[in-house]
């Protein structure tokens, strides 16, 4: 990590053309031990809401795959494993709809205007002013920081 904060950090990816997903993800790379391309590159299709779809926030997707990656389980049969990764997950869900009052990408973006379909909007100065999804980008960083230094410090 260098002298900016994760959130900074995130910020200048989504300002450089990266994703909500890939934004809060990218942030987290010297923690998940993965090169920033890669993480890109697992994080790319959760965009948009979903490839999008305007369903799930990407920000809230990226903080997903960071909390997953880094406390999640590859046992099939690890009961208490996943409801312990679903009970965080929930934690950070439930904290940023407190703050924006959704997850949805399409309602936190309801005064928007949006083009639909699959084709990616430019990124020009114009889609940064109006486009409120650096702040969801981080503060979702900011949660999934906040929760990673928590099982820090109980893991001491």
């Amino acid at each position: 990590m260098n002298s900016l904060t994760r959130s900074e950090c995130a910020f200048n990816a989504f300002k450089s053309g990266y994703n909500c997903a890939q934004s809060v993800a990218i942030s987290f790379s010297d923690k998940l031990g993965m090169e920033v391309d890669q993480i890109a590159k697992l994080t790319s299709g959760f965009g948009g809401g979903m490839g999008r779809l305007r369903e799930t926030c990407g920000a809230i997707s990226g903080a997903v795959f960071v909390v997953s990656a880094l406390y999640g389980y590859d046992d099939k049969s690890a009961v208490a494993e996943k409801a312990q990764l679903y009970s965080d997950i929930t934690g950070i869900g439930e904290a940023f709809r407190t703050q924006f009052g959704t997850l949805n990408c399409s309602s936190l973006l309801k005064n928007i205007q949006t083009t639909l379909g699959s084709i990616p909007e430019a990124r020009t100065e114009k889609y940064y002013e109006v486009r409120p999804c650096v702040h969801f980008v981080m503060k979702a960083t900011e949660l999934v920081e906040e929760f990673i230094e928590k099982k820090e410090k109980e893991n001491i």
